[in-house]
């Protein structure tokens, strides 16, 4: 999976706007989880736990509504709560 289609992949199913800093020829493993992350889960936890195993080192932000990078104790649900639907 490319950089770009991971970042769709995890739009697409986290409701999440991640950008990932990785030479464009990099693969990445696809992001197949089958549900959500809870809304309760903080975002250094999401991070640790879905996303970082995935990268293969490569560098990750997470972006919330406004364009800025939000703290890793805010819950999902806040930071999903920042994008315009």
């Amino acid at each position: 999976m490319r950089v770009s289609e991971f970042e769709q992949a995890v739009l697409d199913k986290e409701e999440v706007v991640i950008r990932i800093r990785a030479p464009l020829a990099t693969v990445l493993d696809d992001y197949d989880y089958e549900r959500q992350a809870s809304s309760s889960t903080s975002v250094t936890d999401w991070l640790e736990n879905r996303i970082l195993p995935k990268l293969k080192g490569s560098q990750v932000a997470v972006v919330d509504g406004n364009g800025q990078a939000p703290h890793g104790r805010t819950k999902l649900a806040t930071l999903r709560a920042t994008y315009e639907r």
